[in-house]
C-alpha cells in the first residue's frame, strides 16, 4: 500500500511543476485564440443563442461551462484556464500511474514515463489556456483505455463495463472536439480485437462497447457538417493534386513530426540547420514505434494487456491526422509545433510502457537486443525531453516578459493603431481586420471589467 502512494507522488509532483511553470512564464491577458473567443461569447456567457447552434459539438461544450465559471467568479482571468489545463494533465498522469501500479511496473519505469508526460515540450498548449479541454480530453481517453484494458485482462471491477458504454458520450459530445476522431478509431479497433480474441469470455459485449463509441461520433460528424471553416491556408489545390506534385513534401512533413517527440520543434529549428537531423530523429522514433508493435506481438503482450498497443496506434494515427489536416499550410515543419505534443506523446507513452512490461522480473525472457533497444529508447526520450524542459525553463522569464508587455499594451489599446494591435496580439496577423478584432475584444473586456481591466489590476 505504501508503494502505491509513493507511485502517485510522481504525477502530483509533475502537476506542481507545471503549475509553477505557467506562473513563471505567463500572466493574465488575452491574445491569439482568446481574441476570437471574447468577440464570440462575451460578455453574455449565459446567452442560449450562443450555445444552441447547429455545430455546437465542434465548439467543445465544456468550454461554455468553464467560461461561465471564469466570468462569474474570476472576471475572466486567463490563468484560470491554464490551471485547469495543468490539473487535467495531472489527471492523465494519475490514470497512467494507476495502470503502472496495477501491472506492477518498476518505479524507475514510472519516472521515465512521467518525464515524457510532464515534459515542457507542450509549452504552447500549457501557456494558451484556451486549450485546457484538450488536456482534459486526453485524460478521459486514458481513463477509457485503462478501463478497456481491465476488461480485456479480466481484472475489471463491477462498474468498468458500465463505464465503457457511458464514457464515450460525454467524452465525444462534451470534451474531445476534433480529437474524438482518433479516439473513436482507437476504441473501435480495440473492440474489434476484443471480439476476435476474447469472444469466448466476453460474448457480444465488445460490439456493445463499439456501438457506444460510434453513436456519439456520428452525432459529432453530423454537427461538424454545419461548421464553417475559417482559416487562411495558402494551399489552392486538392490533397491528391498536391500529393502528386510534391510527394516529398508529405514524406518529410510526416517523418519530421516524429522528431518533435525528442526535441521540441522551436528549439530544434534553432539548432538544426538542415533536414538531416530532423529526418534522422524522426526515423528513429518511427523505428521505436515499429519495434514496440513487434514486441507486443512477438512476446504476446496483447494476451495480458492492450493499453500500450492502443496508445501506440493512437499516437501514430495522430501523426497521420496532422499531416492530412495541416498540409494545407504548405510548411513541412508545421508538425513540429509544440501544440501537437499532447497528441503525439500518446504513442511514446505506449512505447515506453511496452518496454516496462517486458522488464518485469521473471515475466518475460528478453534478450540483449531488447535490453539495448529499451536503453536507447530511454536515453533518447528522457534526455531529449529533459533538454527541452531545461531550455523552456530558461525561456520562462522571457515568455513572462512578453505576456506582461502584452498586458500593458492592452491597458492602453485605445492609443494604439490597428497595425500595432495586429503585430502584438498574435491574432491572424495576415488578415486585414486583425487589429480591428483585437480592438473589439479589448473593448468588451474594458467595458465589463474583465481580465487585465479588473479593478485589482488597475
Amino acid at each position: 500500500m505504501k508503494q502505491k502512494y509513493v507511485y502517485y507522488t510522481v504525477p502530483v509532483l509533475g502537476t506542481i511543476f507545471c503549475l509553477w511553470y505557467i506562473f513563471a512564464a505567463t500572466c493574465d491577458g488575452i491574445y491569439s485564440d482568446y481574441i476570437r473567443l471574447v468577440n464570440s461569447y462575451l460578455p453574455d456567457v449565459f446567452n442560449p443563442k450562443l450555445f444552441f447552434v447547429p455545430d455546437i459539438l465542434t465548439r467543445i461544450p465544456i468550454n461554455y461551462l468553464a467560461r461561465i465559471i471564469n466570468v462569474t467568479f474570476f472576471d475572466y482571468n486567463i490563468m484560470f484556464d491554464r490551471i485547469l489545463g495543468v490539473l487535467a494533465l495531472g489527471l492523465s498522469g494519475a490514470f497512467i500511474t494507476a495502470y503502472c501500479v496495477r501491472k506492477k511496473l518498476s518505479y524507475g519505469w514510472l519516472l521515465v514515463v512521467m518525464a515524457v508526460l510532464f515534459s515542457l515540450n507542450k509549452w504552447e498548449m500549457l501557456n494558451n489556456g484556451s486549450g485546457f479541454a484538450h488536456f482534459l480530453s486526453f485524460a478521459l481517453f486514458y481513463w477509457h483505455y485503462e478501463g478497456m484494458d481491465r476488461v480485456w485482462s479480466g481484472s475489471d471491477r463491477y462498474y468498468d463495463r458500465i463505464l465503457l458504454i457511458v464514457l464515450p458520450f460525454p467524452i465525444t459530445l462534451l470534451v474531445a472536439g476534433p480529437y474524438c476522431a482518433i479516439y473513436t478509431v482507437t476504441v473501435l479497433l480495440s473492440c474489434l480485437m476484443m471480439y476476435l480474441l476474447k469472444r469466448r469470455r466476453l460474448g457480444l459485449q465488445p460490439l456493445v462497447y463499439g456501438g457506444a463509441a460510434l453513436v456519439p461520433f456520428l452525432l459529432y460528424l453530423w454537427s461538424n457538417a454545419y461548421a464553417v471553416e475559417d482559416h487562411a491556408a495558402p494551399a489552392t489545390v486538392p490533397l491528391l493534386t498536391q500529393l502528386m506534385d510534391t510527394p516529398g513534401f508529405f514524406i518529410r512533413f510526416f517523418v519530421k513530426s516524429f522528431s518533435s517527440m525528442v526535441i521540441e520543434g522551436e528549439r530544434a529549428e534553432q539548432i538544426f540547420r538542415t533536414n538531416g537531423p530532423f529526418l534522422f530523429l524522426g526515423l528513429l522514433v518511427i523505428a521505436f514505434y515499429l519495434l514496440a508493435l513487434w514486441y507486443n506481438w512477438y512476446y504476446r503482450l496483447y494476451e495480458e494487456t492492450i493499453l500500450p498497443f492502443l496508445l501506440i496506434i493512437s499516437g501514430g494515427c495522430n501523426h497521420l491526422l496532422i499531416v492530412l489536416s495541416r498540409w494545407i499550410f504548405l510548411n513541412e515543419n508545421y508538425g513540429l509545433s509544440s501544440r501537437y505534443a499532447l497528441q503525439f506523446q500518446t504513442g511514446i507513452l505506449g512505447i515506453l510502457l511496452t518496454f516496462a512490461l517486458l522488464f518485469r522480473k521473471r515475466k518475460y525472457r528478453i534478450g540483449t537486443g531488447v535490453k539495448l533497444a529499451a536503453g536507447i529508447a530511454c536515453l533518447v526520450f528522457v534526455l531529449g525531453n529533459c533538454y527541452t524542459t531545461y531550455t523552456e525553463i530558461k525561456k520562462a522569464p522571457h515568455r513572462l516578459e512578453l505576456y506582461e508587455k502584452r498586458a500593458k499594451l492592452s491597458l492602453k489599446f485605445e492609443q494604439l493603431t490597428d497595425d500595432e494591435l495586429r503585430e502584438n496580439f498574435e491574432y491572424r496577423p495576415n488578415r486585414s481586420d486583425s487589429g480591428q478584432k483585437v480592438r473589439s475584444a479589448l473593448t468588451i473586456l474594458k467595458e465589463n471589467g474583465y481580465s487585465v481591466f479588473r479593478e485589482d489590476n488597475q
